[in-house]
């Protein structure tokens, strides 16, 4: 009886289990795939947890019930990074399908009194501007300096964790277009909220689903109060000897209208035009893919020394600078930047040069006394149209470029004059129409037009090199005329196809590039007779070079990865003939120069990077005219050689660190490239002049650098500190004097430098770098050059009273090459400033170069010669300026 009545329970039991019915389903993305670890969890109506589960690695889950009676209960789907998702159950018989969507994680963000604070959402990191600005500071710029993660170099570029920002936005506008230095210069740190860093941006809205952008952007968030009114500041400086420096600045920046109107004018060494430098020019003109030479002709000068600009510059300058952006609505607006520079500078130098070769020591010593001219006109208007289903971009931009230069200069003690005029015209449109259509396909359109003009002209009296020149016979000068006018169209049109995480996009467009370059050198005999130099001195070159292009890109993207492979294939033809030279010939080639980047996400603020490119590339009109050119009065070129082409390997990895909440910031980075050039500059020396001529020899160059950089911030000290390491290689050939020289030339580098707040009324910052350059020629007894420089910098804020402040600097630069004498410079400044809070006035009394060094002397080292040049400075100078803020 016991064993019926026990196998009776048992079977009823199993009954019961068998009688269970499951809740299952599946957790997906917003691309079909399955989410592995999703929480589940089932609730009753009062919201009690009934049972919970988690889903497979293929996003599937099981969830047993004891009733099946759960109708209008929840079923509630969560995980970071994903926004949670609420499921009424209606069937427990049914498969529930949840598909989640990614949302942005907000990192903790850390609240410690007097301690600076970051927040983190997504791919923003904000960094609250109070938490890291002094009493000192009086613009963006200062502040930007000391936040963790953040570099601000001498030319004013902004990194951020070792990577150049694309942008810096204005409440999200794109007021200045990337000639950002009159803002960080500018806006005053009080009217800024918050400094946000935007990995990852992408400023085309239509773009932002699937996102394949690594840019890294900064926009500046304005104060609600500094949106009300007009701000600016107005300084009025005079100082000893025979020195000025005045100001004017207007900003507003509401909704609809944003502008930095600046003028200034000043003899002080600072070059107001600093503030029109794009910092990422380059990549945008690799990008137009429209390669033209910007000046043929030179005075030859020896460069500048290694100082700051305000050390040693002598000049005379005024700019005009107009940033003004309207938006019409949130997704239309038009702006333009128009701007006007006009400088005089001099500089003086002596230099002497020494270049080792086997057998031989070329030398020369020369002089220079120069008086500069530069000047700049640029008008640019952009009219940009923004939303969700289009892109409207269009780019007009008109610049005018007269450039003067007159120089007395002696070589080897003979004395000569040169003139040398360049005036480049440069007019440009680039349009580009992006449509989504309703597949959330992209359909895209783009052209760019350009005409430019640089016509060059340099007079040397009297003639020199008269054994070259004017078969041994003296004569009375030279003059070298270059005209080099260029059209360029660039046109194509794309389709991107979008399927969840997957874009493939398919480009074919055309350029065409049209050169001529005129050229003539003539001389003047001292019968005042002018007549062309004899010999091969004239050029009549026509240039067309077109492209045929297409191109397929594959880019796939998710929460943790981001892989890009591109695939251009173009048919390039150069055709090019000057029948004063003889010259006739053409060029046909096929180039695939595929491309392959990917990013790991190796946690929410790590990641790995890596690429590799392969590039076929074809020179331009500079490499293939034969007729001589007088570059400068001690430089003849030509060449001999067919247009130039090179193969290039290149491939990078980096690893990028952050741990926000500590304020913690690394990178590392490598990269590697090899090319192959089907030419040679073959240079023929004496101490009187260099002859270059551009062979047919095949020429190899290995690059290999390494870059680490850390910057953190300690909470206790109240200091930010950074700390850095550069070290590059490079293999390649010189030929000289009929010597084919393999060089080797290493070079590492360190740096290290704080930013202290060691009490409430004393800051110090201080920067050291410190460089070791070695160059060995690959040969046997082949010369070996080391070249050690040492530059330290530090400066000392102190408030001594209520609203004054003493600022005092100073900077050591130490040079150590074997073959010279050690060179040791101190230089020191001091400023005093108060605020006169009633006024809004800022009252200033500075001396800069308080040791009065007037002569610096540098050196420069390359493969295999040595150049020591020195430079007369301004000596000391003090100023005593007005500022007016409003």
């Amino acid at each position: 009886m016991r064993k019926f009545i026990l196998s009776c329970w048992l079977l009823l039991a199993a009954f019961a289990v068998f009688a269970q019915k499951p809740l299952k389903g599946l957790v997906k993305d917003v691309g079909g795939k399955g989410i592995e670890s999703v929480n589940i969890t089932l609730k009753d109506p009062e919201g009690n947890i009934i049972n919970f589960t988690r889903t497979n690695k293929n996003g599937v889950f099981t969830m047993e019930l004891k009733n099946d009676a759960i109708a209008g209960y929840k079923l509630e789907a969560s995980s970071i990074g994903f926004k949670k998702l609420v499921t009424t159950v209606t069937d427990v018989n049914q498969n529930y399908e949840v598909t989640l969507q990614t949302s942005e994680t907000s990192l903790e963000t850390v609240t410690v009194k007097n301690r600076p604070s970051l927040t983190a959402r997504g791919d923003t990191l904000n960094y609250r501007t109070a938490d890291f600005a002094d009493k000192q500071d009086r613009s963006i710029g200062d502040v930007l300096k000391k936040m963790p993660g953040v570099e601000v170099a001498e030319d004013g570029k902004i990194s951020y964790n070792g990577k150049s920002i694309s942008n810096l936005y204005l409440d999200g506008d794109n007021l200045l277009d990337d000639k950002y230095n009159i803002g960080t210069k500018s806006i005053p740190h009080g009217a800024v909220d918050k400094v946000q860093v935007i990995q990852n941006d992408q400023p085309v809205k239509m773009m932002r689903k699937n996102n394949m952008s690594d840019e890294v952007a900064l926009n500046l968030v304005i104060k609600d109060e500094a949106k009300l009114k007009m701000m600016g500041d107005a300084t009025v400086g005079a100082g000893i000897p025979n020195r000025f420096d005045e100001n004017l600045t207007a900003m507003l920046f509401n909704k609809k209208l944003k502008f930095i109107n600046n003028i200034k004018g000043n003899n002080i060494g600072t070059d107001p035009g600093s503030d029109l430098i794009a910092h990422n020019f380059s990549d945008y003109t690799k990008k137009l893919d429209n390669d033209k030479p910007n000046g043929l002709l030179s005075t030859g000068a020896a460069g500048v020394p290694f100082l700051p600009q305000s050390r040693y510059l002598f000049n005379k300058a005024g700019l005009v600078n107009l940033n003004n952006l309207y938006k019409f609505n949130p997704d239309l607006q038009l702006r333009a930047n128009i701007s006007y520079l006009y400088d005089q500078r001099r500089q003086e130098y002596n230099k002497f040069s020494e270049t080792y070769l086997p057998g031989q020591t070329i030398q020369y010593a020369e002089t220079q006394n120069n008086t500069i001219n530069p000047q700049k006109l640029r008008a640019q208007f952009n009219l940009n149209g923004n939303a969700e289903q289009y892109y409207l971009n269009n780019n007009l931009v008109l610049e005018y470029t007269p450039f003067k230069t007159t120089s007395d200069f002696a070589i080897n003690k003979v004395a000569a004059n040169q003139v040398l005029k360049q005036e480049t015209f440069d007019l440009s449109n680039e349009f580009s129409y992006r449509k989504k259509l309703k597949s959330d396909d992209i359909i895209n359109f783009y052209s760019y037009l350009n005409r430019t003009t640089q016509p060059e002209t340099l007079n040397i009296t009297p003639g020199l090199n008269a054994d070259v020149l004017n078969n041994g016979n003296s004569y009375l000068g030279l003059t070298q005329f270059i005209k080099l006018p260029t059209w360029y169209n660039n046109n194509y049109v794309s389709f991107a196809f979008v399927k969840n995480n997957f874009v493939q996009t398919y480009k074919a467009g055309f350029n065409v590039q049209q050169q001529q370059l005129n050229s003539e050198l003539f001389r003047t005999q001292n019968n005042q007779q002018t007549e062309p130099v004899a010999g091969n001195t004239v050029n009549n070159l026509h240039w067309l070079k077109t492209k045929l292009y297409t191109e397929a890109t594959y880019e796939y993207t998710n929460d943790k990865l981001k892989a890009g492979l591109s695939l251009p294939l173009s048919y390039n033809q150069i055709n090019y003939s000057d029948a004063l030279n003889q010259l006739d010939n053409s060029l046909n080639k096929l180039f695939i120069n595929p491309a392959f980047n990917l990013k790991y996400q190796t946690s929410i603020e790590n990641y790995v990077t890596a690429n590799y490119s392969f590039r076929n590339d074809l020179g331009n009109i500079s490499d293939v005219y034969r007729g001589t050119i007088l570059k400068n009065y001690r430089s003849l070129f030509s060449n001999d050689a067919p247009v130039t082409e090179s193969k290039t390997h290149n491939i990078g990895a980096g690893f990028n660190f952050r741990k926000a909440m500590q304020m913690l910031f690394a990178n590392l980075t490598a990269n590697y490239s090899d090319t192959e050039v089907n030419t040679i500059s073959a240079f023929n020396l004496s101490n009187n002049i260099q002859q270059k001529i551009v062979l047919p020899l095949n020429n190899h160059m290995r690059n290999f650098s390494l870059a680490a950089n850390a910057s953190k911030y300690l909470f206790t000290l109240k200091s930010t500190v950074n700390a850095g390491l550069i070290y590059s290689q490079s293999r390649y050939n010189q030929l000289q004097n009929n010597a084919l020289l393999p060089f080797n030339t290493q070079t590492i580098a360190y740096k290290l430098g704080f930013e202290a707040k060691l009490s409430n009324f004393i800051n110090w910052s201080y920067a050291a770098n410190f460089a070791v350059t070695d160059n060995k020629a690959m040969v046997a007894g082949g010369v070996k050059t080391n070249f050690k420089q040492l530059r330290q910098q530090s400066a000392l804020a102190i408030t001594t009273f209520k609203n004054l402040y003493v600022n005092l600097s100073a900077e050591h630069l130490f040079t150590r090459q074997s073959s010279q004498p050690d060179l040791k410079y101190l230089f020191a400044d001091a400023n005093l400033r108060y605020k006169w809070l009633k006024m809004k006035t800022d009252l200033e009394f500075g001396v800069t170069n308080l040791t009065n060094i007037k002569r610096f002397d540098a050196i420069y080292l390359s493969a295999n010669s040595l150049t020591t040049g020195t430079y007369d400075i301004p000596g000391r100078v003090a100023m005593l300026k007005a500022t007016l803020n409003f």
